[in-house]
């Protein structure tokens, strides 16, 4: 039998995240071959993988994050079972990869990020690995980036809720009016940019709402019509961002926010993602 030295385990544990005796045990199966020991590997999370395929991967971690350039930003999920695994650092660590992984090649589809290379395979074998080592459905779930002049990212804390917007214009004097944004997308989770982004069949259904409501109430007929205008407006203030009252200072909307830091300033678009609890 091929003597496997420690040495050898500690490099494929390294590599793929599995236990010592289950690297040890692929190596001794694989008679030593390090690659070999990875299909190995990969082989027990793919059985593992098809066992638990009807389970629901609904815990796991959300990340978002900008490249070197602040010109390119996404937000990616790594999806699991159980939240204890979620919290797992070691379970951490690999979506930090999958992220950095997703921002320097400036991957614009989930497709595209599973058949990147990450530690010598592609993301979506080593998600079965994943599988494999832990025992639970690894999978990545969402993913979406944003690519403009000035883009900002926020994770907020736990891990399971992330957001990023973009900017028409570039500099670190933004860093702070980014960071604010994104703080606020991820607390007041508005529905769109402005009211332009708001679809019609959402519009007619808080119209007839609105109308509804007011003759419940008794208004006189003719005032309901305009009643209904100016409950869709209150609507706009509470979903759309740059009519939203800043977080910060309820007293100014977003899009006074803006202005005062520059009047040439845009939000271009944002997105956000979290896990459901």
């Amino acid at each position: 039998m091929t003597q496997i030295t420690a040495s050898e385990v500690n490099k494929l544990r390294k590599q793929t995240g599995a236990g010592m005796m289950d690297c040890k045990n692929a190596l001794v199966e694989a008679n030593g071959d390090f690659e070999l020991a990875i299909d190995v590997l990969r082989k027990k999370g793919q059985k593992v993988a098809s066992k638990r395929s009807d389970r629901s991967a609904s815990e796991g971690v959300v990340l978002a994050g900008v490249s070197e350039d602040k010109k390119f930003g996404v937000i990616v999920s790594v999806n699991c079972e159980t939240d204890f695994v979620a919290k797992n650092e070691d379970f951490v660590a690999f979506a930090k990869s999958v992220l950095n992984l997703a921002l320097s090649n400036k991957v614009d589809t989930k497709e595209s990020l599973e058949n990147q290379i990450l530690d010598g395979v592609s993301v979506s074998d080593k998600l079965l690995e994943k599988t494999g080592v832990i025992g639970e459905k690894i999978e990545l779930g969402f993913y979406d980036f944003l690519e403009s002049e000035y883009v900002s990212s926020y994770i907020h804390h736990g891990n399971r809720l992330a957001s990023l917007v973009s900017f028409n214009i570039s500099g670190e004097d933004y860093f702070q009016v980014g960071k604010d944004l994104c703080m606020q997308v991820a607390a007041m989770n508005p529905m769109g940019l402005s009211d332009k982004d708001i679809s019609q069949e959402v519009l007619d259904r808080e119209l007839d709402i609105a109308k509804e409501t007011a003759i419940k109430e008794g208004k006189p007929e003719q005032m309901i019509e305009k009643i209904a205008l100016g409950r869709l407006g209150k609507f706009f203030k509470e979903n759309t961002l740059l009519k939203q009252a800043f977080i910060k200072d309820g007293k100014k909307s977003i899009e006074h926010y803006l202005k005062e830091i520059n009047p040439d300033l845009n939000v271009q678009a944002f997105k956000r993602f979290g896990l459901s609890s």
